[in-house]
């Protein structure tokens, strides 16, 4: 009798791993530098602040708590502020350029942001402008960070949190004096609470297309 049969065989070895390529989108930018060399200039422009605060008391109020913004929309105009003002426009003149791939022209529109011990600023963006950014000139012990929210809707459902891929964060920037902060206008932010008697210091600006 003849008996049909089928042989297999088996290596025993696990099937290779598939490798994946992986691909981030949506990148979101922002950009600091450490102006140090404005150092030697942060104390006058705190006493200007100061004496702007003192001589126009009443805040302008936005998204500014429990301290003091300015009325004045074109601070950097100031001539004591000159030589920030002319750095800020160099800088933003380049992040511009390489965002759009041709240079536009723009005006600056430029505030004093002051925080009292508990002072903050509540969620928000900057509409209908070109870039957005802030300037430090006095940042004492306890100052609140700078926090960006995710800008992805649909991603802050997520029940994934942190630096996995596809999780939901925010990014806490901790301010120093003299650091300049430039973010896209449509980033929504906040500021911590300030945790100090002597009040933080910041100028705030808008690119506006001119």
């Amino acid at each position: 009798m003849t008996q049909s049969f089928r042989l297999s065989f088996q290596s025993g070895l696990a099937p290779a791993p598939v490798k994946l390529s992986r691909h981030e989108l949506f990148p979101t930018v922002i950009w600091q530098a450490r102006l140090a060399q404005f150092d030697g200039r942060l104390a006058a422009w705190s006493d200007t602040v100061e004496a702007m605060r003192a001589a126009s008391p009443v805040p302008a109020g936005r998204t500014n708590r429990a301290g003091w913004n300015s009325q004045d929309n074109a601070v950097l105009d100031n001539a004591g502020f000159a030589p920030l003002r002319d750095e800020v426009r160099r800088i933003v003149a380049g992040l511009i350029h390489e965002m759009a791939g041709t240079a536009r022209p723009f005006v600056l529109q430029s505030w004093v942001n002051m925080h009292d011990r508990g002072g903050f600023n509540f969620l928000h963006m900057h509409d209908n402008v070109l870039l957005s950014g802030c300037f430090y000139i006095r940042v004492p012990p306890g100052s609140g960070a700078l926090v960006f929210r995710e800008p992805r809707p649909g991603v802050l459902h997520s029940p994934f949190k942190g630096n996995g891929p596809n999780a939901s964060k925010d990014v806490r920037l901790a301010p120093s004096a003299g650091l300049l902060v430039l973010f896209p206008h449509w980033l929504e932010h906040f500021v911590e609470p300030h945790d100090n008697d002597e009040p933080r210091i910041a100028i705030a600006f808008n690119a506006l297309a001119e």
